[in-house]
């Protein structure tokens, strides 16, 4: 009673031919299931990374705080000179921001390279890199400058995440007018990276529009300065690396199993039905 529960019926090996057709489609199945094979093996191995999009403050932990880290080059400015000033729309107004910074002398003195790391509220505001902390104002600084790195939050390398972390990285201003404010008008994007262990980072990227200009009041031109303002979106950007699920690698591995199978035999009863047709055409028994 149980052999008739058998969908899986076997024909005796005396009722099946062999064909070098057979042998030959046989080996292509074999070698074309395992480049299939491997390849889903390298998919299923490797972590992939999904994206997605959410309004919400990623990082409630940071007491509204932003981790700033800027880096420039001014080689015309001397480092005595030199400052950072931090204003905000909740009123915060500190001129002359020494902590975590660091001034190095380009071109025997001549120049600046002011490097720090500060925090910022997450509300608009602006910091601006200028002479205002100085005690004695040159006469005509010089504002041209180098952007060696600008990042807001945890530093995010990852190969398949392509980011504006450092939009402003490399922004090269040396040819401008000396005596020219800039502004960098910012838009904050915050951005979450989770990996597979479910370890969060939260960096933020933006986007920059600049303008070059020379200011003017009732009382004469205004002192330069390089002028930093950002907003931020409350959009929230989020990477997410996944481990594709097993029992999609294994569907997977089945459908290639049974569909290059099924393919390659329909492909060998086609030839094999066909060269025998034409074997009976040649011998004439063809009615």
């Amino acid at each position: 009673l149980s052999f008739s529960f058998d969908i899986y019926r076997k024909v005796p090996k005396d009722l099946t031919q062999p064909t070098y057709t057979g042998a030959f489609i046989s080996v292509c199945c074999c070698l074309f299931m395992l480049f299939l094979f491997l390849s889903e093996l390298t998919g299923f191995i490797t972590t992939e990374i999904v994206n997605e999009l959410y309004v919400d403050d990623p990082d409630k932990e940071s007491g509204g705080k932003i981790e700033v880290k800027l880096n420039i080059s001014l080689p015309s400015l001397p480092c005595d000179v030199v400052g950072l000033d931090i204003q905000d729309e909740m009123g915060r107004h500190e001129v002359g921001h020494i902590d975590n910074s660091m001034k190095v002398p380009l071109n025997n003195g001549l120049g600046c390279r002011f490097e720090g790391k500060f925090n910022i509220n997450k509300v608009p505001g602006n910091f601006h890199v200028s002479t205002h902390s100085a005690t004695a104002q040159p006469d005509n600084p010089d504002m041209t400058h180098t952007i060696n790195k600008l990042t807001f939050g945890d530093r995010i390398e990852v190969k398949n995440v392509h980011g504006a972390f450092n939009a402003l990285g490399g922004a090269d201003k040396l040819s401008s007018n000396p005596l020219a404010s800039h502004d960098y008008v910012l838009k904050i994007v915050p951005t979450v990276y989770e990996d597979i262990k479910q370890t969060q980072r939260f960096s933020y990227q933006y986007t920059v529009a600049h303008k070059e200009y020379v200011a003017y009041s009732h009382t004469g031109r205004i002192i330069p300065a390089i002028w930093f303002r950002y907003d931020l979106s409350p959009i929230t950007v989020k990477y997410v690396e996944r481990q594709p699920p097993l029992y999609r690698f294994i569907t997977t591995i089945c459908a290639i199993i049974g569909g290059t199978f099924t393919v390659a035999g329909i492909i060998d009863s086609c030839i094999f039905t066909a060269s025998e047709a034409w074997k009976k055409i040649q011998l004439g028994k063809l009615h």
